[in-house]
């Protein structure tokens, strides 16, 4: 007897045939790859469909996948622990220029850098599912807003543009919800500096806040693992 969540795969590939590109059942949850032509279309049937009537919106956020698949650090994992991590790329990986995208997911291998995700919830029918929509220009990315949909968007929009930069047509009141009216950049994006682009601090003589170079020194973060060839401080003491 198929679940609930593989009956509804299969009435969205019935009734939402040509809408997304592509539909994936794993671990028990349906995600659907959507382009942003139908992504309110197929929200708009997700909410009101008398068979699906996804009525709450749980969950919206920004991903950025400018270097997806694209590993610094080689380990190799065993029953005693791991191995020493050796750097093996070719690149430096925090020169976006220089990555290549590799074949997950396949529409960032077309060179599309942002995605909006978004995770919703049917109260009646008790079930889940997750949307995934890429921004078709990855220099200026852009997606339909839902919050005429699910008003729940409407604050998770707002971070979604202030930490990726994404841009919510007809949004409300798309400003900046977590970060300061003056912040420069989208702190969540992949290029975005570790130590930020500036700082700031309460200048006494001025009676204001001010705003000032960084004066942090950015250092690489390197993978804590454990040698294969080193016994562990558990072992060291149990010998002794």
């Amino acid at each position: 007897m198929s679940s609930k969540i593989e009956e509804l795969q299969v009435y969205l590939n019935t009734h939402l045939a040509g809408k997304f590109t592509s539909s994936v059942l794993a671990l028990g949850e349906l995600t659907l790859e959507i382009p942003v032509r139908s992504w309110l279309d197929v929200c708009n049937f997700l909410r009101h469909d008398e068979q699906t009537q996804f009525e709450q919106l749980s969950d919206l956020c920004g991903v950025d996948y400018i270097a997806y698949g694209q590993a610094e650090w080689d380990t190799q994992a065993s029953s005693t622990g791991f191995s020493r991590a050796v750097q093996v790329a070719d690149v430096d990986l925090f020169d976006f220029d220089q990555v290549k995208l590799k074949d997950e997911p396949s529409e960032a291998e077309a060179g599309k850098r942002f995605a909006v995700v978004l995770h919703l919830l049917s109260i009646k029918r008790n079930m889940r599912i997750r949307l995934r929509t890429f921004c078709e220009d990855s220099a200026y990315p852009v997606v339909p807003s839902v919050v005429r949909i699910w008003n729940s968007a409407n604050w998770y929009e707002r971070e979604a543009f202030d930490l990726f930069g994404i841009m919510f047509n007809h949004h409300p009141d798309l400003r900046r919800i977590l970060t300061d009216y003056g912040f420069i950049g989208h702190p969540l994006r992949k290029d975005f500096p570790l130590a930020g682009q500036v700082e700031m601090r309460y200048d006494p003589l001025q009676k204001r806040v001010i705003y000032e170079p960084v004066s942090i020194v950015t250092q690489p973060n390197v993978p804590r693992v454990i040698r294969q060839d080193q016994p562990s401080i558990a072992s060291q003491e149990r010998d002794n």
